[in-house]
């Protein structure tokens, strides 16, 4: 019982761990940066990397992709593979050498990276300082356009209604959620609508959807219908995998609703062409 109130032996205290202290961003936009595509953004969402890409360039950020990236390790990770998460880990530190920020658009690949690395090499200590340096210079991708690159976004669509949905790691990890609201609020004629069940899971979660497939269909079936029912046109989400859940569903349900990366609605709203 001690282990789910985070390995506090019987007697102790039961308290939720302390807060981190605020995060220390840049003072100058960086001449050169690294972009993490993840796995599933490679694979399904190829223009929103793309269109990641071409707001760091409109922001003079000279972009890196590494071609031998893959993935960061999260579904094994989390599915209790820890050596294999290791080696895949592993594999990706050393396509970052360079001191370059490392961009992800997505809240919950960032978060890997950022918070579960060190877990993964604590007994190695050269490769933990290693990731340790390579955490204290990762992003989600909306943090760094608000937060590093400080951009100001002039709208140049049409009056539209969305709704956000953020990943469970992403909000919890690294509150991408306020990060993509202050970068929508930004854009004049669009107005961000709240809807049920928003801080919940989409019910994806890696490999939790294949292996509760019941439970996850429930949790997405949830979702779905609360986004129909706030009125949105489109449904906003900075994390790949579950933009490939909700937009499935609402397939399977006919539905027209469907959403976008946040990178690609953000590239279009501006004035971005293709």
């Amino acid at each position: 019982m001690s282990e789910l109130f985070y390995n506090a032996a019987p007697n102790a205290t039961r308290v939720a761990p302390p807060l981190p202290e605020p995060r220390q961003y840049p003072a100058q936009k960086p001449g050169k940066a690294y972009l993490f595509g993840t796995c599933v953004l490679d694979l399904f969402f190829p223009e929103a990397g793309l269109d990641a890409i071409r707001l760091l360039e409109r922001e003079g950020i000279q972009v890196h992709f590494p071609q031998e990236q893959s993935c960061c390790g999260q579904p094994a990770y989390t599915s209790g593979y820890t050596d294999e998460a290791r080696e895949v880990a592993r594999a990706q530190l050393a396509l970052f050498a360079e001191d370059w920020p490392l961009v992800v658009p997505s809240g919950s690949c960032a978060g890997m990276i950022r918070h579960h690395y060190a877990e993964l090499f604590k007994d190695e200590p050269a490769t933990l300082r290693q990731v340790q340096a390579l955490a204290a210079r990762t992003f989600e991708l909306a943090e760094f356009l608000l937060h590093v690159c400080k951009v100001e976004f002039k709208d140049q669509g049409s009056q539209q209604k969305v709704a956000l949905h953020t990943s469970c790691s992403a909000r919890r990890e690294m509150n991408t959620h306020l990060h993509s609201r202050a970068l929508l609020a930004q854009l004049e004629k669009v107005e961000r609508v709240e809807h049920d069940h928003e801080s919940e899971c989409c019910g994806f979660g890696g490999t939790f959807s294949v292996r509760m497939p019941d439970i996850s269909g429930a949790m997405v079936a949830d979702k779905t219908r609360a986004l129909q029912e706030s009125g949105a046109a489109e449904v906003v989400s900075a994390d790949c995998g579950c933009l490939l859940n909700i937009n499935g569903a609402l397939e399977k349900q006919h539905a027209p609703l469907r959403g976008q990366h946040l990178a690609s609605f953000l590239w279009k709203r501006t004035g971005g062409a293709r």
